[in-house]
């Protein structure tokens, strides 16, 4: 069999395509042309412009290079206000116009402008990168070093990954979602169970995914310990990204061919899981939700790119129309992008949320990074949609932050204590 033809995963393949070779095995070294690199305001421009000025160094392409504001947005004080405007600046003298400021999250805003598609290999400077792998593409987080190696080069070297493969079948009971899917696996795998490989979500029950719930199961990659997270694109896939602009998209290549090699395949019913809740201070301490079920709760919150896009907000949205959030609890809701919070708005689910006596926030990263006026303080117990659960990252070291659902966390505000929400749901 020559090497063409030999069974390939859809990792494999992705790498190959950008280290321009037929063929590539897992564990060898390759150098890869990348088509996309992606920097937000923390850890882009304000680290890596020293460095270019000090190399005396260009943007090797700057068509392929998207930076986005949302961290330190909306800027509050002179720190803020200075490391924006430098990513303002950079942008220009640069010349990269794929610059959207303020518009949202870094994950969402990229694959809603159309910039991602399948088969491309890219690279962000945050770690819930992957996110791009919903799409096939293949993408990963890097430091502001080996940004800047990217910048100047327009490659990077790479360690052809393992692939794992976590395959649902069946279908996500109602009230059930990729967020749970995802911090079941952290349960059950831990923080470090991905290997700094590439985890591939497969199954039916993914494939009945609506595109944001794939883009969930991506990012969470991040806190399963994977380099990159994958879904083979399909239909779906094709026409989210054609209402993105992103045309005459190619799906066909783009997926793990019968025997190829793994280092290991899981499979899951996955209309036997139920809501999970994952206690502080790590996403890797999940419960099913009746096991915590109860729980006191002074604070919810909605947002991240992990739990605040359209999708997200629906499912809030269907647990709390004609309900009002518990007396004692806040319910903060940050939506992801510009564009899904006007969708949101457009067709009630906005207002869905704000009647139920949500406060809306701005969009961006917001608590999740402990950035703004609303992180969380010594005496929050809070449920959050958010990825991440560490002490002390989103305020106050004393703050008790659990992990859930927008469904989830919803339901836990109306109840004012952690809820199943497929109670109220029916």
């Amino acid at each position: 069999m020559n090497a063409a033809s030999t069974p390939q995963t859809l990792a494999q393949k992705l790498v190959a395509r950008a280290a321009g070779l037929p063929h590539v095995t897992p564990g060898e070294t390759v150098t890869c042309k990348v088509d996309l690199a992606m920097m937000h305001d923390s850890g882009g421009p304000r680290r890596v412009k020293p460095k270019l000025d000090e190399l005396g160094a260009r943007v090797w392409d700057p068509a392929k290079v998207v930076v986005v504001t949302d961290h330190y947005v909306p800027a509050h004080d002179a720190d803020s206000r200075a490391i924006v405007q430098i990513a303002r600046d950079w942008v220009r003298e640069a010349g990269v116009a794929r610059f959207h400021d303020m518009e949202g999250i870094c994950h969402v805003v990229v694959p809603q402008k159309g910039y991602l598609r399948p088969g491309m290999f890219a690279v962000g400077g945050d770690s819930h990168s992957p996110t791009g792998g919903a799409f096939g593409a293949y993408m990963f987080g890097v430091g502001a070093t080996d940004m800047l190696g990217v910048l100047v080069t327009g490659e990077i070297w790479l360690q052809v990954p393992h692939t794992i493969r976590m395959v649902w079948d069946g279908r996500l009971a109602h009230g059930v979602s990729a967020k749970d899917m995802m911090l079941y696996l952290c349960r059950r795998f831990g923080m470090e169970g991905g290997q700094y490989q590439a985890v591939e979500y497969a199954g039916s029950a993914v494939q009945a995914l609506p595109m944001q719930e794939r883009m969930t199961l991506a990012n969470m990659t991040a806190e399963l310990g994977g380099q990159a997270g994958l879904v083979a694109p399909d239909e779906t896939t094709r026409a989210w990204l054609a209402q993105a602009g992103a045309l005459e998209v190619d799906t066909a290549p783009w997926h793990t061919d019968p025997g190829a090699p793994l280092l290991a395949e899981h499979r899951f019913d996955a209309a036997a899981l139920p809501p999970q809740v994952a206690e502080p201070h790590s996403p890797a301490r999940g419960h099913d939700v009746d096991a915590l079920a109860g729980t006191a709760i002074n604070l919810a919150y909605v947002g991240a790119c992990t739990g605040a896009k359209l999708e997200d907000l629906r499912m809030a949205a269907q647990v709390l129309r004609g309900r009002q959030v518990a007396r004692g609890v806040r319910l903060l809701v940050a939506p992801a992008s510009l564009q899904d919070q006007h969708q949101a708005q457009a067709e009630g689910t906005l207002a869905a949320l704000t009647d139920a006596g949500a406060k809306l926030l701005p969009t961006g990263c917001g608590a999740c990074a402990g950035y703004g006026e609303h992180t969380f303080g010594d005496d929050t117990v809070a449920i959050s949609t958010t990825a991440r659960n560490f002490k002390g990252r989103m305020g106050s070291a004393q703050a008790q932050i659990y992990l859930g659902s927008p469904w989830t966390v919803a339901a836990s505000a109306v109840a004012g204590r952690v809820a199943d929400p497929r109670e109220m749901l029916q």
